[in-house]
């Protein structure tokens, strides 16, 4: 009995020992979070005040009576600055601050436009098309494009696009699309090739459509579209009230999704002569590529990965698209 007791208190220590050791790491623990908690609030409140600062002298230029078109292109520089800024913190923001800060970004790109169109009546635009052909079982050469002609009137917001057309393919090129704001809407299986650099791509009702355009300067917006093939190079992408479309996707934040179903990713793979200008003009990064980064607003769960996205498997991605 006294040798037990002899061991038990010999064991003491060693219990308290071990007990005031879980007690540091625990604190140490506590601490690190504390820590880190305080760097994020430190980076978002950096990132709050630079975007109201930011934001206010782009409104500031724009409301200017006398802007001319300088002062828009400094504005437009600005407001690409401020979706660099976004995408470079949205690691670190709430689900609810990303959403804000971009359509805070959108209400300033659509007044940008508007304040060019004010100062510069619209160019008619022109596109070229031809009636979809039925799939061959050999490739054969592309039929000579016909005569462009005329496209219903885009809204405000875009500087050029395509409407209300269906069983088309349908082509606009670098010198038609350069750095404008392009809009692609009520589309019924249609073909569409953009080769050039737009500075935004607005993708509303299409349905059953191919759509490959090279890279977006800033953002992609695509809503209320159906059984859509798309492939695009962007900076953000943001889809709305969509299902059954399929994304080869190069961007370089994380994409969002809203109110969406059935969508499926995979990495950007098409190519065109001069794709790796139009890179250039943009300034994407292509080393950067956040394809299979989708953020769901309507799933809350950090856990779980979202069942209204997929990734599309190797063995069915398309690589060669001509």
């Amino acid at each position: 009995m006294e040798m037990m007791d002899s061991v038990e208190r010999t064991r003491l220590p060693e219990r308290l020992q071990r007990r005031e050791d879980e007690r540091q790491r625990e604190a140490e623990k506590k601490r690190q979070e504390k820590d880190g908690q305080a760097v994020q609030e430190e980076k978002s409140g950096y990132f709050s005040s630079s975007f109201g600062l930011e934001r206010a002298a782009i409104e500031e230029a724009l409301s200017g009576e006398d802007a001319g078109a300088e002062a828009l292109d400094e504005a437009s520089g600005r407001l690409q600055r401020l979706q660099k800024l976004l995408n470079d913190s949205m690691m670190f923001l709430a689900s609810y601050d990303i959403r804000q800060a971009q359509e805070h970004l959108t209400r300033l790109q659509a007044a940008l436009e508007t304040r060019r169109q004010q100062l510069q009546p619209n160019k008619k635009f022109a596109f070229k098309s031809r009636k979809k052909e039925a799939p061959a079982a050999t490739a054969q050469p592309a039929p000579p494009k016909t005569r462009a002609k005329e496209t219903p009137a885009e809204p405000a917001a875009a500087q050029c696009g395509l409407r209300g057309l269906s069983g088309q393919v349908l082509f606009m090129e670098a010198e038609e699309i350069g750095q404008k704001d392009v809009q692609l809407s009520q589309l019924r299986q249609c073909t569409v090739t953009l080769r050039g650099s737009p500075a935004t791509l607005h993708m509303r009702d299409l349905s059953g459509c191919k759509v490959l355009c090279g890279p977006v300067a800033t953002s992609v917006f695509v809503d209320n579209c159906s059984d859509c093939l798309f492939t695009f190079p962007c900076q953000q992408l943001r889809t709305h009230s969509s299902t059954d479309c399929r994304f080869y996707l190069h961007v370089t934040s994380r994409a969002i999704i809203e109110d969406c179903s059935g969508l499926h990713f995979a990495p950007f793979t098409w190519s065109y002569p001069g794709i790796q200008r139009d890179y250039e003009l943009t300034g994407l990064d292509q080393s950067w590529n956040n394809w299979d980064l989708v953020d769901d607003f309507n799933w809350l769960a950090m856990d779980v990965r979202s069942p209204n996205w997929e990734v599309i498997p190797e063995k069915e991605r398309i690589t060669h698209w001509n």
